[in-house]
C-alpha cells in the first residue's frame, strides 16, 4: 500500500503518523493497547493488515505491547542504527509503517521481544 505523505497525514492522527511514518516512538506506558488481555487480532493502524496474534503478547515490563511472534509473512525487518544502538525495525510488510524493535531477549518459544508502539496498532477482538 503506497500513499503520499499528504494522504497519510489526511488518514492518520498527528500522533500516528509521527510513530508510523516518521520512525517516532510514543512515551512508555502511555498505549491504550499496553494492558489489553482480550483475544483477538492485532492489526496495523496504517492498513489494516493483520500482524499479531493476541496469543502471543506478553507483559515484558517494557512500557510497550511485546509480542513474541509476529504471523508470517506480515513484517518485515530493517537494520536499525539511529542514536548510537544498532536494533532491529520492525515495519508492515503491506505498507512500510514502523512498529517498533525485535530483541532476542524474549520468551520461549521464540525468545524474541516484539516491541511495538501501541498507537501503530488497532485491535479487533475475537468476538467482533
Amino acid at each position: 500500500m503506497k500513499l503520499t505523505e499528504q494522504q497519510w497525514q489526511q488518514r492518520l492522527t498527528d500522533e500516528q503518523y509521527r510513530v508510523t511514518r516518521l520512525k517516532g516512538t510514543e512515551y512508555p506506558f502511555s498505549g491504550e493497547l499496553l494492558h489489553n488481555e482480550k483475544q483477538g487480532t492485532y492489526h496495523c493502524i496504517c492498513c489494516g493488515s493483520e500482524l499479531f496474534h493476541s496469543d502471543t503478547k506478553f507483559d515484558a515490563g517494557c512500557g510497550w505491547p511485546s509480542f513474541y511472534q509476529a504471523i508470517e509473512g506480515k513484517v518485515d525487518y530493517q537494520t536499525d542504527t539511529s542514536h548510537g544502538m544498532n536494533r532491529t525495525e520492525i515495519l508492515c510488510a503491506n505498507c512500510d509503517a514502523h512498529l517498533g524493535h525485535v530483541f532476542d531477549d524474549g520468551p520461549a518459544p521464540t525468545g524474541n521481544r516484539y516491541c511495538v508502539n501501541s498507537v501503530s496498532l488497532s485491535f479487533k477482538g475475537s468476538n467482533e
